[in-house]
């Protein structure tokens, strides 16, 4: 060990460019270093030990990576938070995280107030130089700090939130693992190697997605730590990515379906105005892929798109372009590091081809859903966990996708959790039931759809659709919104009271090949 780290590449490099924020500022590496090192300095002032927590409510570029470097090399969990989110939902996360010091950046200031109470006035900060009531600017905490290495430094690592079917989110804690930072770092490399992808310059990564997501955290972080420059996008557009691409000679980046369909209905002019021939690692995962957009993105880029299947948990699958060519639709054999079980509802194995609950598990550091030792517990096989998807093994061992768990809806890439909006609708006095689930969308994969059972005496309609909607105003990020209202005179449920929700969902994927 000892050739890779952030900390290290720093030191050794100070003048590099490691980060280019949206707006184009670039920044050098010895001066993130020098801003993390302050950051430590200032919150071990505040009396941080290894082991505690902090959160960060900032959109993507350097500020958000100057917290999590920090919280890296202090043995802090970081737990970067959804923007999307109502102050209730990030205070339910600041409180549950145990968080003790709370990042707001002034683009987010209106939740992120709502929020602060979750959390002592004088652990909330808010970056940049404005003031407002009930925070302290950041800079009181680095102001006068030096820029030198923190004694005693010990790895930390994120924390990211995950939403359950019960509608509540659940930390994905890992114990420490008490390395050196840096060592900590290079281990975390094996995911990218994994992929082929090499260390140093030139070699950029392009941040497409918001940095609260596990998957832009992991490739973002390791792809600093092995050297390459991390460009950030604020929103994602397809002829910016294809100029940022151009510009930064970018040869990595983390995608998902939808940025491909994006891309391909660009018009032809505009594809072949950029010069891509840096790409070499673009790598999709987060929802499954149409094979003819894979096949249409493989012919435009080449043998540079690369897959994977993975859950916050741990544990995944990979598929090189040549894997994937030779086997259409998979998502990938299990990493070195990782194994599959594909098992049937009594938790025995199925045969090969068969359909069945994917079971994973990861040599390593287990995981725990902090808080919630059952919920823990539910979801493992022996040593294996499950997210709830549902997918077979082909001969050669490559694993196939049948339905991203059963009430689950992945729209653009982002996981939408039915049973949180069912529980918002749910309490409005002129519902007496709900469904919310999944429909084709041909943007989007799927977008949300709610069938609504009206209260006795209440007039179904658009202007009781809109009132539903208008009820979840501050309650519900407007990203898990219901697209559609429609209504039913009674909800299909068994005796034991259990909805079906697959009677509801059918019509509307008929013809289509999806398991329901």
């Amino acid at each position: 060990m000892g050739t890779l780290g952030f900390w290290r590449l720093a030191q050794a490099d100070p003048e590099w460019i490691a980060a280019v924020d949206p707006d184009g500022t670039e920044h050098r590496a010895g001066d993130l270093l020098a801003r993390a090192n302050r950051l430590v300095h200032g919150l071990r002032g505040l009396g941080l030990q290894p082991g505690d927590g902090i959160c960060g409510l900032v959109p993507n570029g350097a500020d958000g990576l100057v917290l999590y470097l920090a919280a890296m090399q202090a043995g802090w969990y970081y737990t970067p938070v959804n923007w999307h989110l109502t102050g209730p939902e990030i205070a339910y996360i600041v409180s549950d995280s145990e968080a003790k010091a709370f990042f707001v950046h002034p683009r987010y200031l209106k939740e992120g107030a709502r929020a602060a109470e979750a959390i002592e006035p004088h652990r909330r900060f808010l970056l940049g130089e404005d003031e407002t009531d009930g925070f302290r600017r950041a800079s009181e905490l680095t102001d006068g700090q030096p820029d030198t290495a923190p004694e005693d430094r010990t790895a930390g690592a994120t924390m990211h939130y995950t939403s359950g079917t019960t509608g509540k989110p659940k930390g994905v804690r890992r114990r420490l693992n008490g390395l050196d930072p840096d060592d900590s770092a290079e281990l975390m490399t094996f995911l990218l190697g994994l992929f082929g992808i090499t260390p140093g310059r030139p070699n950029a990564h392009l941040i497409t997605s918001p940095n609260y997501h596990t998957a832009v955290t992991q490739f973002g972080g390791t792809a600093l730590h092995m050297g390459h420059t991390l460009v950030y996008m604020d929103k994602w557009d397809a002829e910016e990515m294809l100029r940022l691409c151009e510009r930064h000679g970018v040869t990595n980046s983390h995608l998902v379906p939808t940025h491909f369909k994006r891309l391909l209905a660009l018009p032809e002019e505009t594809r072949t105005r950029y010069d891509l021939s840096s790409l070499r690692w673009m790598i999709h995962a987060a929802a499954p892929c149409p094979v003819p957009v894979k096949w249409a993105m493989l012919e435009w880029w080449g043998d540079c798109v690369y897959e994977y299947y993975a859950a916050t948990e741990g544990g995944g699958t990979l598929a090189t372009p040549e894997d994937w060519k030779a086997h259409p639709g998979t998502v990938g054999k299990a990493w070195p590091i990782s194994e599959l079980l594909i098992a049937d509802d009594q938790g025995e194995p199925v045969p090969t081809g068969t359909a069945g609950t994917i079971y994973m598990k990861m040599m390593g550091v287990p995981f725990e859903y902090k808080g919630d030792p059952a919920k823990t517990a539910a979801n493992r096989l022996k040593e294996y966990f499950t997210v709830g998807d549902i997918g077979y093994l082909d001969e050669d061992g490559f694993l196939y996708l049948c339905d991203r768990k059963a009430d689950m809806i992945i729209s653009g890439g982002a996981n939408i959790y039915p049973a949180e909006i069912e529980n918002e609708l749910m309490i409005h006095p002129k519902v007496a039931d709900v469904a919310v689930f999944g429909i084709p969308d041909e943007e989007w994969g799927e977008q949300i759809k709610a069938v609504v059972e009206p209260a006795p005496g209440v007039e179904p309609g658009p202007e009781l659709a809109r009132e539903l909607l208008a009820s979840l105003e501050g309650r519900l990020s407007r990203m898990k919104w219901p697209k559609s209202v429609d209504f039913i005179a009674e909800m299909p449920r068994e005796p034991n009271g259990k909805l079906l929700k697959r009677k509801l969902r059918a019509p509307y994927w008929e013809g289509r090949d999806r398991a329901i």
